[in-house]
């Protein structure tokens, strides 16, 4: 069983990799040209109270996280959210990876409490990226580089100073603001992707199809958004957004219109009770069925089977 060790806050993770104690208790920029990176991190497992956003710079690296090791290209951004557990591994000589001594990047760490009780803490479960896996990382034009990088140092330019009445909101107004032009960026990445991004929806919809030909559902139920994000080997999250950007639909609404679908064919097709309709979908509730019918076609299964029979 591996041992993982729990990083509960900002001034932890600066005694972990042998910096001086933080500036705020709450957000951080670690540069990784820090040569005090001697730390016993490394072939380790680690979760944490933060979320942590890391720039990968010239140098390359490696950090295992997801379904398995992400090789670091230049201008690469990674996310992650608390409590998911990461392990990073060396590439080079020594205990600490080669990423971590290098110049031009950085690792951004931040704590909820930060901004729990302000906007950001309403919004930041709507920023799906940081549930990506690593394999599905941000890659950066050289403009969009740019355009970090002036956010990070204005960030920390802010946290730096003396802290008075107007640091926390702005802080995390810029803060909002990187994870924003992260979307934004997120938006692009898909777009320049168009031919890939087809190829996945029409991938998904024949996972669909084989599901219920080959009757899964009948002993596996009703596919789940973590089922086929997991057969076209995405995060859940990325596959979601990749649907949403190219259809307009979520992988949810994909599966429900596949299940709706189906249903309409064996309402009319068939005498089966409602219930059985559900059951023979892998609906385990009949309730939730007949709901999730009735919200997507503005009738109930009973009542779209008369109107339709007696057209």
């Amino acid at each position: 069983m591996k041992h993982i060790t729990r990083v509960m806050n900002i001034s932890q993770i600066h005694e972990m990799v042998g910096l001086e104690p933080p500036l705020h208790p709450l957000i951080s920029v670690m540069r990784n040209c820090n040569n005090k990176m001697d730390l016993n991190m490394v072939d380790k497992y680690f979760t944490t109270d933060l979320y942590m956003i890391s720039m990968k710079g010239k140098q390359g690296g490696s950090i295992q996280y997801g379904r398995g090791h992400y090789d670091f290209q230049e201008g690469t951004l990674v996310f992650l959210a608390p409590d998911q557990i990461i392990s990073v591994d060396t590439t080079g000589h020594g205990s600490v990876p080669e990423y971590m001594g290098d110049e031009t990047g950085w690792t951004l760490f931040f704590h909820t409490d930060l901004f729990r009780h302000m906007g950001l803490g309403e919004t930041i479960h709507e920023y799906h990226y940081f549930g990506y896996d690593v394999n599905e990382a941000l890659h950066l034009s050289a403009r969009e580089k740019e355009t970090i990088r002036t956010i990070i140092e204005k960030i920390e330019e802010e946290y730096s100073q003396n802290i008075d009445a107007h640091s926390q909101t702005l802080i995390v107004s810029n803060l909002e603001l990187l994870l924003n032009y992260c979307k934004r960026f997120y938006s692009r990445q898909f777009l320049t992707r168009t031919a890939q991004s087809r190829d996945l929806v029409r991938r998904f919809e024949r996972l669909l199809d084989e599901y219920f030909t080959s009757e899964h559902h009948i002993s596996q139920g009703v596919p789940t958004v973590k089922y086929c994000a997991g057969e076209l080997g995405f995060s859940p999250d990325y596959l979601g957004d990749l649907l949403r950007q190219e259809t307009g639909k979520s992988t949810i609404d994909h599966i429900h219109q596949a299940l709706i679908e189906r249903a309409k064919t064996r309402l009319l097709a068939s005498s089966d009770s409602v219930s059985e309709v559900a059951y023979h979908l892998g609906f385990e509730y009949p309730q939730y069925f007949s709901k999730m019918f009735k919200a997507k076609t503005g009738m109930t299964p009973g009542a779209y089977r008369k109107g339709i029979g007696h057209k």
